[in-house]
């Protein structure tokens, strides 16, 4: 699916965005297409904007959307940092730590003073949007995780200290958000972030991220498996509705492998099976309320996703453990 400029775009012809192309250079690296996996980050250093950002979406090469996701610009760092682990390539990562820098200094900027992350802003104007999603900000604490591993690596002292201090502050928004994991139904206490949506990843990317691990994390995947999980299919997307998805399947397969319930995940991705085309790669969801597939999409992402659950597990490649190794976790009480 990868274009000749390197761009990992949801399907041929499809759009391309900053985020899952990241995680499909992931998977690239992490199956030993390295050449490939390159290129995608080069393109990702090319297409950056001077102030450290990348448009939303684009198609073909043309940019759709122009304005700002934080989650999407901050995940540069996940994956570069995933693929020095996976090859050891210190030349690889100096080439791409001006991209990283800049990208990480730009999500800075959306930090708030409760150590929350606004979620998006106008290219123009640079106004933004003040909520604070569970899920992007999950994310973004891994990715601040990556790019301090990255900044130590490099001998950047200043920005080692910068991004710790933002990621502290971060870790403290999600300790006050699960202080109690029981007190609210689904284990998210108000304030901070906005309230968690029906989509299955405002459940468990706390946990992915690193945010929300120890008891807290074990007693939020109970709070709401039963939602989601649909025994030998996956997990649903969306917590009302008939459909199954590989991709948010894959994801909590991470999310339970970090925290040492491998069998769980394990099956997880043997239940999804079912989504596995001939040709390898895998079909994004299945509506099994009548039995269709929808979309009907291969996606990159969705079979990237898939590949790094398995590389978890398998503790295969070199960055096997780039989701259950991320530091300045928060282990939060159980009451």
């Amino acid at each position: 699916m990868q274009e000749r400029s390197g761009a990992l775009p949801w399907f041929p012809g499809g759009k391309t965005d900053p985020w899952d192309h990241v995680e499909s250079a992931m998977a690239l690296s992490a199956t030993g297409f390295l050449d490939e996996a390159v290129a995608a980050y080069t393109w990702s250093a090319r297409t950056q904007r001077p102030d450290g950002s990348w448009p939303i979406e684009f198609r073909r090469g043309t940019v759709v959307d122009a304005n700002i996701d934080s989650n999407f610009c901050a995940y540069i760092a996940v994956g570069v940092w995933h693929h020095h682990l996976v090859t050891g390539d210190s030349d690889f990562l100096a080439r791409m730590w001006p991209t990283v820098r800049d990208a990480i200094d730009l999500v800075c900027r959306f930090q708030r003073p409760d150590g929350a992350f606004r979620w998006a802003g106008d290219a123009e104007t640079f106004a933004m949007f003040d909520e604070a999603l569970l899920t992007g900000n999950a994310s973004i604490l891994q990715s601040l995780d990556c790019a301090v591993s990255i900044a130590e690596a490099m001998g950047e002292a200043g920005c080692v200290d910068r991004w710790s201090a933002a990621q502290s502050r971060l870790v403290q928004a999600f300790a006050l958000t699960y202080s109690d994991v029981a007190s609210a139904p689904s284990g998210v206490r108000p304030g901070v972030f906005v309230e968690p949506s029906s989509h299955s990843m405002d459940w468990y990317y706390p946990v992915l991220g690193g945010a929300v691990r120890g008891d807290a994390a074990h007693a939020l995947i109970d709070l709401r498996w039963d939602e989601f999980v649909v025994d030998g299919l996956g997990i649903r997307c969306i917590d009302h509705r008939p459909w199954v998805t590989g991709a948010e399947t894959s994801e909590l397969a991470l999310a339970l492998d970090a925290i040492g319930r491998t069998d769980e995940a394990a099956k997880l991705i043997d239940d999804i099976g079912h989504l596995r085309d001939p040709d390898g790669s895998y079909w994004t969801g299945f509506v099994f309320a009548d039995g269709k597939r929808w979309p009907v999409e291969k996606s990159c992402w969705t079979s990237g996703a898939v590949v790094l659950a398995v590389d978890a597990l398998s503790r295969c490649s070199g960055g096997n453990g780039v989701f259950r190794d991320v530091r300045q976790t928060a282990s939060l009480p159980v009451r």
